[in-house]
């Protein structure tokens, strides 16, 4: 099992389900930093923060896709609330799959959000945690990131190079003392899936956030939620193309 950490938890995406869900199980007796755009709006997350035990709950505003602004901000948490012990990557946004094929502002928006803006923000955790020589990332993936399906293949490919970028980034970490966890999440039912069919292997995000939080306590570098999906994903590689393209969401 690894070590505890104690440090403040730092939520980027601090309104999301997942996030929300995963500091609530971290809260105890922990600093949580909430960080999102209307920041001044997550009076309920701060109230769960609190209800969880958290020993002081804080606010920044932060927009992912402001890449320029990602190192600033993350040192000036830092530098208020002392070296992270925690942080959760949990932005994101699905995309309009269709608008994607006909507009490429929209496409790019969405691989900015769910590829680029990740890839500075764990880039400079990164370097931040080595520096402290200890501490823990976590970055989400999918199962729709395995094998890019015909229906969502914008927001698919991004999770693809997101799968591959943390991947290894985690081997460039290991012995630093830093834990990298790789969640690769199913269908999730919320906020974010609203008014779509749940896929088989589906999970809540209280599902997802107790898994999270048991690979991070036994020092685990990715996980799938559920673990049955790992075999789904090695049978998802070997169905043939024409099959494979008409593959639903």
């Amino acid at each position: 099992m690894a070590d505890r950490i104690d440090g403040p938890v730092l939520v980027l995406g601090g309104r999301s389900e997942i996030g929300v869900e995963v500091a609530r199980r971290l809260a105890p007796g922990r600093v949580v930093v909430l960080a999102a755009r209307r920041s001044g709006e997550l009076g309920d997350e701060v109230a769960a923060m609190r209800a969880a035990g958290a020993a002081a709950v804080h606010t920044v505003e932060f927009d992912a896709d402001d890449v320029a602004g990602h190192a600033p901000l993350l040192e000036k948490i830092t530098a208020e609330h002392g070296p992270l012990g925690t942080a959760v990557l949990a932005f994101g946004i699905l995309g309009d799959q269709a608008r994607a094929e006909a507009d490429p502002a929209h496409a790019v928006a969405v691989v900015h959000t769910d590829y680029v803006a990740q890839v500075s923000v764990l880039t400079t955790l990164a370097t931040l945690f080595r520096a402290q020589g200890r501490g823990q990332i976590v970055a989400f993936g999918s199962i729709a990131g395995v094998r890019v399906r015909r229906a969502n293949y914008v927001y698919g490919s991004a999770k693809a190079g997101l799968d591959g970028f943390v991947s290894g980034l985690g081997d460039a970490l290991h012995g630093t003392g830093v834990q990298l966890l790789l969640v690769r999440p199913g269908f999730v039912i919320g906020r974010m899936t609203a008014g779509m069919d749940p896929a088989p292997l589906s999970s809540t995000p209280d599902q997802v956030a107790d898994g999270v939080v048991r690979a991070l306590r036994r020092g685990r570098t990715s996980v799938w939620i559920p673990g049955r999906l790992a075999v789904l994903a090695a049978i998802m590689r070997l169905v043939p193309q024409p099959i494979w393209r008409r593959m639903p969401r």
